[in-house]
């Protein structure tokens, strides 16, 4: 459309151009004149078709997704493919149940922001939207487990490795003075996303009891 735009405003001032003078020539000459200006017509409107097409085919955008090619920050360190997500998601209906999509869901497959501060082929950390102490991250596995009541006792390992990952990112933050290890489960325990996921909050004295 806009090269079209274009083309309306050349064809009128074509027109004033050409025509004006012709009102002051004899009619033999505006008839010699009338191939001319339709042949310059034509091939300014083929000209601005032809340029329409070729802007149209190369003004996409590319779209990142888990393994796709983008040029976004999350795509480049992104360490999963959409094949590998099926997989996990599969396995996860298999051993506990089919828990529906969460808003963790779409941290782990980037199609929502988040401040990633650590991941791996297990798991990933990001800071609380809503933070509850000065540094209060998350640590989350890949696999959605709903609840740590729902863990099976062959996940040990994957448990062993969260809280591993925990501690090392509490170093990474220069929680040198403590900090607090927290994990929700069910309505009792104020679960507000049923996806496996450890609390840990620090920078500031903790009070005793909790909750």
């Amino acid at each position: 459309m806009y090269f079209r735009n274009i083309f309306r405003a050349q064809l009128v001032g074509t027109r004033a151009c050409l025509f004006n003078p012709l009102q002051r020539v004899n009619r033999a000459e505006v008839a010699a004149l009338k191939p001319a200006c339709l042949l310059i017509i034509i091939n300014i409107f083929i000209s601005l078709i032809v340029a329409e097409h070729f802007v149209n085919k190369h003004s996409g955008s590319p779209v990142g997704g888990c393994g796709e090619a983008s040029v976004s920050h999350h795509q480049e360190r992104s360490l999963c493919t959409k094949s590998d997500e099926v997989k996990l998601a599969e396995e996860a209906s298999k051993r506990y149940g089919s828990p529906g999509p969460t808003i963790f869901s779409k941290v782990i497959d980037k199609s929502i922001p988040a401040d990633i501060i650590y991941e791996d082929d297990k798991c990933l950390a990001f800071r609380d939207i809503s933070p509850q102490s000065p540094v209060h991250f998350l640590v989350i596995p890949r696999v959605p487990i709903p609840r740590i009541s729902a863990a099976k006792d062959d996940d040990a390992e994957l448990l062993g490795h969260l809280l591993v990952v925990a501690k090392n990112v509490a170093k990474q933050e220069s929680l040198s003075e403590g900090y607090r290890v927290v994990i929700n489960d069910g309505k009792h325990g104020s679960q507000s996303v049923y996806h496996l996921h450890i609390h840990v909050l620090g920078g500031r004295q903790m009070a005793w009891p909790p909750g």
